[in-house]
């Protein structure tokens, strides 16, 4: 859609009721703030990468080098930031550090994007 094809209205009228809706519902500048860093997160495809890898097993930094053809340092760095965000977790085993996805919300916003970018 061009900009000239965007419909605007005739003649400006606020409705009250309709921006009452919208003030009390809106979350505080934090909140959205927050959001908008979370969303920051999943704007790197390397992140997304190791992000369906985890989507489907708990593996190790080793796993997703080799998985991604990708350096331990540079999958290590991604981690980091995906650990930060609250979006992937670890665990120890011996010498070994695991990795998975931190919870349902995780797999449930990878499913549902595939599914909008889908439609």
């Amino acid at each position: 859609m061009s900009e000239a094809e965007l419909e605007c209205c005739e003649s400006v009228e606020i409705h009250q009721d309709r921006l009452k809706i919208v003030s009390d519902q809106m979350p505080e500048e934090e909140e959205l703030y927050d959001l908008a860093e979370l969303f920051k997160v999943f704007g790197d495809s390397t992140r997304i990468r190791i992000l369906f890898v985890l989507f489907e097993a708990e593996v190790c930094v080793c796993d997703l080098a080799e998985a991604l053809h990708m350096t331990q340092p540079a999958i290590s760095h991604q981690l980091k930031i995906l650990k930060q965000a609250k979006l992937v977790r670890s665990r120890r085993e011996g010498k070994s550090v695991f990795y998975s996805l931190a919870d349902g919300h995780v797999r449930t916003i990878i499913a549902q994007g595939r599914e909008h970018i889908e439609e």
